[in-house]
């Protein structure tokens, strides 16, 4: 059962002791000091379309503030987030079987694929970002969607077998680290941010990741446990990190313990208001989706008044907003047109700077 469904106390109480000792409740650590600029705007990760040029181009155009290096899933395996991400893994080769991820005794044409697309992407934000300096911001999925996405060689998740959970870990935050250095080889100017995405974990805490056979699920994930699961991804990439779970029930608390500077959730989903009061009380940054990440989007306007609204309901300053807060679609932006995506970025991006003229105003 995750944090936030068991009821668990936050901050203020000093509950999350129990989870780890390193954040003290209220307190603002300094590796928590947020890495982007007052009023930002940024993406979750992915964009439509299969053209890495045109996509790191836009980004860098439409979100000078918090650019990311954009995902382009269309391109097929290797580019989409399980493979993608578990490229990045060292020592621990993975395939594809039966249209699924899986552990694999060596590097093949599925690995080598999904390495030679990060090449490409590499090559090309070198060359467009040449001279930039500000935050930049990777992507790559956690370590428990991780484990609950790839199989085992024998079947199963991985998530079935915690030291193989245990071991992925540890090569994930590896091949994450020897990742940050040469993005800030290639831009030096660049303050890098990784976003960990989790969209699985509410279903790992809670017991609900289904066995191979689909009849049953996989016991739960104490939440002690995926703390320090987290914990040794993120103490070991020497950048900030941001929690991503768009999920109704996400762990937000537990993320907290582990260290994320900044929580990433969906606004329409976004309903346990005192863990996100907490997290932002004890220094915490938000990333709020606040429009669908498909479609055509709303009004600037209306997008800065909901996250507004969910400010006020919060009770911080509204003057504090922009600087505690990023705007950023609810989720990817791959099942949007190419047009759709330009636009809903736009938005983001103008809510942010709405938000910041009316906190200075």
């Amino acid at each position: 059962m995750s944090a936030s469904s068991a009821g668990a106390p936050g901050a203020r109480d000093g509950a999350d002791v129990e989870l780890t000792a390193t954040d003290p409740a209220g307190a603002a650590p300094a590796d928590r000091q947020r890495p982007w600029p007052a009023g930002a705007a940024t993406g979750m990760g992915s964009l439509p379309g299969t053209d890495i040029t045109e996509a790191i181009k836009t980004v860098l155009g439409e979100l000078p503030e918090l650019p990311y290096l954009p995902e382009l899933p269309a391109r097929g395996p290797g580019a989409d987030m399980v493979g993608r991400s578990a490229g990045f893994l060292v020592d621990l080769p993975v395939e594809l079987y039966a249209a699924r991820w899986r552990m694999a005794s060596h590097q093949g044409r599925d690995a080598r694929r999904t390495a030679d697309l990060l090449e490409r992407d590499l090559d090309q934000l070198t060359e467009q970002a040449d001279g930039y300096a500000g935050p930049l911001k990777l992507q790559c999925a956690g370590p428990w969607t991780l484990a609950a996405s790839l199989d085992l060689p024998t079947g199963g998740a991985v998530l079935r077998d915690p030291g193989a959970v245990r071991e992925l870990a540890a090569s994930l935050a590896e091949g994450l680290s020897a990742h940050v250095a040469e993005v800030s080889r290639r831009v030096p100017g660049a303050r890098l941010l990784l976003q960990l995405d989790e969209p699985s974990l509410p279903a790992v805490l809670a017991g609900r990741v289904p066995t191979e056979s689909g009849f049953g699920a996989l016991r739960a994930v104490e939440p002690v446990t995926a703390v320090e699961t987290l914990e040794t991804v993120l103490g070991s990439v020497g950048v900030p990190v941001v929690a991503h779970c768009c999920a109704p029930d996400a762990p937000i608390e537990l993320f907290r313990s582990a260290g994320a500077v900044a929580v990433a959730v969906d606004l329409a989903l976004a309903t346990d208001l005192d863990q996100i009061g907490e997290a932002i009380d004890a220094g915490v940054g938000l990333f709020v989706g606040a429009l669908p990440g498909f479609g055509d989007p709303p009004p600037a306007a209306r997008v800065a008044a909901r996250v507004r609204e969910l400010w006020n309901k919060l009770g911080f300053p509204l003057g504090e907003l922009p600087e505690r807060v990023v705007i950023t679609a609810a989720c990817g932006l791959s099942g949007a047109t190419p047009g759709q995506a330009r636009s809903i970025i736009k938005v983001c991006r103008e809510a942010a700077e709405r938000l910041l003229d009316e906190a200075r105003s």
